[in-house]
């Protein structure tokens, strides 16, 4: 049997010997991500962008928030912290920072006070993301929740209109959802405009 545990997760000796592989653990260790720690993207062979991890958001399970920046860099480049974290901001997201170090989808770089200004950092979802099977995606949503990270509630917005429009997607991504973001991709291909 796999015990799962946050993110521990080890095989019991009896399915480790089903499987050939002696009692092993998965993950000895639990990795520790702080506020202000900066990253590096792998985003190709050759090229690499930073996102920085900047809150914990209580609204959506307190999952990490980062900020990803717009610059691109050679794989090789090791800019000065203090520019990396200057950069415009390509999106902010909610992830599980510690589950991307552990899959090697980015790897910690350093650590810094300076997170930027939050105030105006808005998130938005929408009930029209879900649908049953065989039902056509909602393309262009009426149904918009707006909040901030220091709101603490959600404001139902219905159509999202002006500074609204400006709201990062409030979902909790997964590791390979930030990698496509960070690459510039559209990620979720079907989340309403």
């Amino acid at each position: 049997m796999v015990n799962v545990t946050g993110i521990y997760a080890s095989i019991s000796p009896e399915i480790g010997q089903k499987w050939g592989l002696n009692h092993i653990s998965l993950m000895k260790k639990k990795l520790t991500t702080k506020i202000g720690d900066v990253f590096s993207v792998p985003i190709s062979e050759t090229e690499k962008r930073y996102m920085q991890l900047i809150a914990f958001d209580d609204l959506q399970l307190n999952s990490d928030v980062i900020r990803c920046f717009a610059k691109i860099y050679n794989l090789n480049d090791t800019p000065e912290i203090v520019d990396i974290i200057s950069d415009d901001v390509l999106f902010a997201a909610h992830c599980a920072t510690d589950f991307g170090l552990k899959l090697k989808l980015w790897s910690k770089v350093d650590n810094i006070d300076n997170i930027g200004n939050l105030d105006g950092l808005l998130f938005k979802s929408t009930d029209d993301y879900a649908r049953r099977a065989g039902e056509a995606p909602v393309l262009i949503s009426e149904n918009w929740h707006v909040w901030s990270l220091f709101d603490k509630k959600v404001r139902k917005v219905g159509r999202l209109h002006g500074i609204n429009q400006n709201a990062f997607n409030g979902l909790i991504f997964n590791p390979y959802g930030i990698l496509e973001l960070a690459k510039g991709n559209e990620y979720p291909m079907n989340y309403p405009k």
